[in-house]
């Protein structure tokens, strides 16, 4: 039984959600989510709330309701507050600015990477800090986990792009006799 697939998905104010032929779409004030649910999970819908039930009893609709539920909630969440990532760039020389829709960055390397922002997601850049935002959570943590794999931050002097907050073990280096 899932825990998150027993609670119903509150409808947000100024949002509304409809179901039709597997494709669920939630829309809002910053935007329209869609996305394709499968057969094994039945989605009811009332005027306040949307409840998740699995429509077999198989291991595989067991493990999609509390994740359609799941998606549900983000889905609601996006067009009305909408997610955010902050990463932090450190580094002599390492930065990055965004030119049109896309991210170069100087990040060490002999030449610049350049990165295509996706359609949907704004990028901004001050001062060694990039703030990514969008209203579709995956695409938003996608893009900042492809700018981070470029240069993750190396553990003996921390260079390297990371989240805010993020927390990096650093280690002792070479030591002298």
């Amino acid at each position: 039984m899932s825990r998150l697939g027993k609670q119903p998905v509150i409808i947000l104010e100024k949002t509304e959600a409809s179901f039709a032929d597997g494709l669920f779409t939630v829309k809002g004030p910053k935007g329209t989510l869609s996305r394709t649910f499968t057969k094994d999970v039945s989605v009811t819908l009332s005027p306040e709330s949307v409840v998740f039930a699995p429509a077999k009893e198989t291991k595989f609709a067991q493990a999609l309701w509390g994740t359609y539920a799941a998606h549900a909630r983000n889905m609601f969440k996006g067009v009305t507050e909408g997610f955010t990532k902050v990463l932090q760039v450190e580094g002599v020389g390492y930065r990055g600015e965004v030119k049109g829709s896309t991210l170069v960055m100087q990040l060490g390397f002999s030449h610049p990477v350049i990165f295509d922002i996706p359609a949907g997601i704004t990028v901004s850049v001050e001062k060694g800090v990039i703030t990514i935002t969008g209203i579709d959570t995956e695409a938003v943590g996608q893009f900042a986990a492809d700018v981070r794999a470029k240069r993750p931050p190396e553990p003996y002097k921390g260079k390297g792009v990371r989240y805010v907050g993020e927390f990096v073990l650093r280690k002792q280096g070479k030591k002298a006799t």
